[in-house]
């Protein structure tokens, strides 16, 4: 088999390489805190898109920063509740996706929250109000403001707070939760369930926003990690503060954040992904103390894994 990483066997005991900020548990407990004191201001309106079997809904929140947030909430007609649910998180720059794609879910008798994350193509707000650069993408939005501004931060409490908020609903049976998504999609999946440890079953698929030095190093700073190329070659070109740079990302680095999830996990990885390294899924995988299994594509990259939907499907449907 090609090798675009480290060998399989490397990749099974890899560690990460980008640094893990001293001060990371208490940033979140104080970031925790900080949604937890935002009051949601939930509101559901009905869709322009209806089924037969499923009511509809467009969901709006306030979250961290006052950017009212958008997610797609659909719950099943005439079930018994309280029944399962599964959040859904999307790539990065694109949205919540369409209706009809949430609709087998619902079949499955479960309720579903996609979300739209703030600033990308779908309906949330991005409040804004960072120091420094915004050009190119959202890994670097506030990286040099203060650690508590940096985007991700925010998009990542977006997550646990989608949760809570689902969660509460009284047709959702709260310990019967699960989240999915691939790429940020999985990355987001991670977060959601290291932030919010009341997710029961989790389903990412090559996660990104893991273990950033280590794309750095692999000359893969391409593509969706484009944006840590350009943010050198303009703010720091001789590299300077590159131990600095690297350790803030750390607090949204989704690989220390793993050890915290406490459902089940089924990851799917491509060997040959050189979007989001193998070695830096390995690296957010390797910590997760929960459960889990990953299910390994050695001849695919950054695409869609076959049958992995399927298995995801039947996966949820253990909720």
């Amino acid at each position: 088999m090609p090798i675009v990483d480290m060998p399989l066997e490397e990749l099974k005991t890899y560690q990460g390489t980008n640094p893990r900020p001293d001060d990371l548990d208490s940033f979140w407990e104080v970031a925790l805190t900080e949604m937890r004191e935002t009051d949601p201001e939930v509101t559901l309106l009905p869709s322009d898109f209806q089924a037969p079997f499923a009511d509809c809904f467009d969901l709006f929140f306030t979250g961290v920063r006052g950017a009212r947030i958008h997610a797609k909430y659909i719950r099943p007609t005439n079930i018994e509740t309280p029944h399962p649910a599964v959040l859904q998180f999307h790539g990065y720059s694109g949205n919540s996706g369409a209706w009809c794609d949430k609709l087998g879910y619902v079949g499955l008798g479960a309720s579903v929250a996609a979300m739209d994350c703030r600033g990308q193509a779908g309906q949330s707000e991005d409040t804004g109000g960072v120091k420094g650069n915004t050009l190119r993408g959202h890994i670097i939005r506030g990286l040099d403001d203060t650690p508590e501004n940096l985007l991700f931060r925010h998009i990542f409490l977006d997550t646990a707070q989608l949760a809570r908020i689902v969660m509460s609903f009284p047709e959702v049976a709260k310990d019967r939760v699960g989240a999915m998504g691939g790429s940020q999609g999985g990355g987001l999946t991670l977060a959601c369930a290291s932030l919010e440890p009341g997710i029961k079953r989790l389903a990412p698929v090559y996660p990104f926003l893991s273990d950033y030095k280590r794309v750095w190093e692999m000359d893969l700073s391409l593509h969706a990690y484009e944006e840590l190329r350009t943010f050198f070659r303009m703010f720091d070109p001789r590299h300077e503060r590159e131990q600095e740079i690297f350790t803030r990302l750390g607090y949204i680095d989704v690989q220390h954040l793993t050890e915290r999830i406490r459902g089940e996990v089924m990851i799917g990885v491509g060997l040959m992904d050189e979007i989001c390294p193998p070695s830096t899924q390995f690296a957010a995988y390797n910590k997760i103390k929960a459960p889990k299994k990953m299910i390994l594509y050695p001849d695919f990259g950054h695409e869609a894994l076959p049958d992995f939907g399927d298995a995801t499907f039947q996966f949820m449907a253990g909720l």
